[in-house]
């Protein structure tokens, strides 16, 4: 009986260290996030504002104007549902805050998309910011998209394709987002290096053929 027992123990000796090493080098990984590319969301002002009465961003003030905006750029996963809230957040710095609100409504917003999305990106804050910046001002609206004085219907694809053929992207680099048949917002799909490339599956589509868009304010 003592020799059974020994071989057991020696075999012991040796399998610990052997998964301790493994769980070591399993857990190396764990936390870095993981993404295809980026999808970049511009939301449609006059829908956000007529179903937020109450908000009191320059999204919504009166006599701004506001078209599309600036919601954010989102690390996207070619099949599945994309990563978010990857790790604890800091505050996004002052400074930050104060240059992004050139291009979005509120410093709420800026502190919500790092937590969500930014901290998926593998970037600092200073670097996912200015993506979030760059991939913004690189986009060019449609004109006939600028200046609505009346709400209008326009085919879903069509849309699409007038902001693929404005920023000579790919026919399936654009989507849109709608709600009962109003557009929501317009999303582009970007490479890592914020080029243009067509969206995947994962990415959702307006159901409707047809969107209807409100006048800004």
């Amino acid at each position: 009986m003592k020799r059974p027992i020994s071989a057991v123990l020696v075999c012991l000796m040796f399998l610990v260290p052997m998964t301790a090493t493994k769980r070591k080098s399993s857990g190396g990984n764990k936390g870095k996030p993981k993404f295809d590319y980026y999808l970049l969301a511009l939301s449609w002002a006059p829908t956000f504002c007529a179903s937020h009465p109450q908000d009191k961003s320059s999204e919504c003030k009166t006599g701004n104007h506001a078209t599309f905006v600036l919601h954010g750029l989102w690390p996207q996963a070619d099949s599945g549902q994309p990563p978010m809230n990857c790790k604890p957040a800091s505050p996004v710095s002052s400074s930050i805050a104060r240059h992004m609100l050139e291009y979005m409504p509120s410093r709420s917003l800026i502190q919500h998309e790092w937590e969500k999305h930014g901290t998926c990106s593998g970037l600092s804050a200073a670097d996912y910011f200015k993506n979030v910046e760059n991939s913004f001002t690189a986009v060019k609206v449609p004109d006939e998209f600028k200046n609505l004085d009346h709400k209008q219907n326009f085919a879903l694809k069509d849309v699409e394709q007038k902001f693929a053929q404005a920023n000579n992207a790919p026919e399936e680099a654009f989507r849109i987002s709608c709600h009962a048949g109003e557009l929501i917002s317009v999303e582009a799909c970007l490479t890592k290096d914020l080029q243009y490339q067509a969206c995947s599956k994962s990415v959702r589509e307006c159901p409707s053929d047809e969107i209807s868009m409100r006048p800004p304010k």
